[in-house]
Formats: structure tokens, sequence, C-alpha cells
């Protein structure tokens, strides 16, 4: 008989302080699932209109008008090709425009349109009701302990990623907000 999920998650076999073998205790089987959640949430709060990554790459020319494609992919944390490509959708949905500034044709400088800021400003709100939605379960000491532990984990754990965030860095232990709006902030893990 096989096991039930919701009866597993504590039943793996354990010896000191050794991780479970059950696939249900798996970090790496945990973190999918989270994202197979988060993702359904999103479409549910904020509708079809956008992508979950498309959504992202809006909000980061919200708050960096004028990046090239390459920056755009270094503070969403996805390779150049993928960013590219979102780039052209999203051009082509009339969200953005890309530019290719006079001095160089090699990149394209992106902006958001009126339609892609006027879509952002309908989306924003049901955004932060996908915030709380997303942590509702937990109690609000576990909800801080929750985000403060995803970011220790992200942050310490970027290189691994096969697009990493380019804007952090170890020295000090601090790491730099992907913003250019804000400064270098302390790690508060």
């Amino acid at each position: 008989m096989k096991k039930h999920p919701s009866r597993s998650l504590s039943s793996g076999k354990k010896k000191g302080d050794e991780l479970s073998n059950d696939v249900y205790d798996q970090p790496g089987h945990l973190i999918r699932r989270a994202q197979q959640i988060a993702v359904s949430m999103f479409y549910s709060t904020l509708g079809y209109e956008v992508t979950p990554v498309q959504y992202g790459v809006l909000r980061i020319l919200q708050d960096n008008p004028g990046i090239d494609q390459v920056t755009l992919a270094r503070l969403c944390a996805l390779d150049t090709s993928t960013a590219a490509n979102l780039a052209v959708r999203l051009e082509e949905r009339g969200f953005v425009t890309r530019m290719v500034p006079n001095r160089s044709k090699r990149f394209r400088l992106l902006r958001l349109t009126p339609q892609g800021a006027g879509l952002l400003k309908k989306l924003l709100p049901s955004g932060r009701l996908l915030s709380r939605r997303l942590l509702q379960a937990l109690d609000k000491k576990e909800q801080k302990k929750f985000m403060r532990l995803l970011k220790k984990f992200v942050h310490l754990n970027n290189a691994e990623s096969r697009a990493p965030l380019g804007a952090f860095t170890n020295a000090g232990n601090n790491f730099e907000s992907p913003s250019p709006h804000h400064g270098p902030r302390e790690k508060s893990f």
C-alpha cells in the first residue's frame, strides 16, 4: 500500500541528526511543491494576463527603467536568452518597449509602456494579496521566521543557480540589493 503524502510528513526514519530519506521530507521535493503552490496561487489571485516570471520582469522594469536586457537578466536571476525572449514577448503584447541606443546596436534598453505601467498598477494590489495568501497558514512569528530562512537559503545558495542573481556579494557577510534604488543592506538572517 502506498504511503499517503500527508501521513509521511514526519514518518521518515531518522538516526540522530540524519535527514529523512522519505521523498516527502526531502528539501528539494518540498521546494518544488512550494513552487507549484506559489504558481497556482499566483494565477488564482492575479489572473492569467502574465506569468509569474513576466510579472517579476515588469516589476524590475518599473523600478529600473531603461536598463538593458543583460542587466534585466541579472536582476531577475534569468539567463540572458530567457530574458531576451521575455522582453520580445512583452514588447509584442505592448507592455515593454525595446530601444536600440545610438552608441551600440548590440543591446536593447527596456522600458514599460503606458499599457505595461497600467497593467502593473492594476496587478499590484493583487500582488500584495498574493503575498498574504502565501503566508496566511503561518502565524506572524512563523511568517517572519519562514521569510528570514527562505531569504537566507536563497542568498547563501545563489551561486548554485543556473542563473544567479547578479547583485549579491559575500564580502563581509553583506549583500547588495539588486535594485539600484536601495543601497547595500546588511544581512539579517
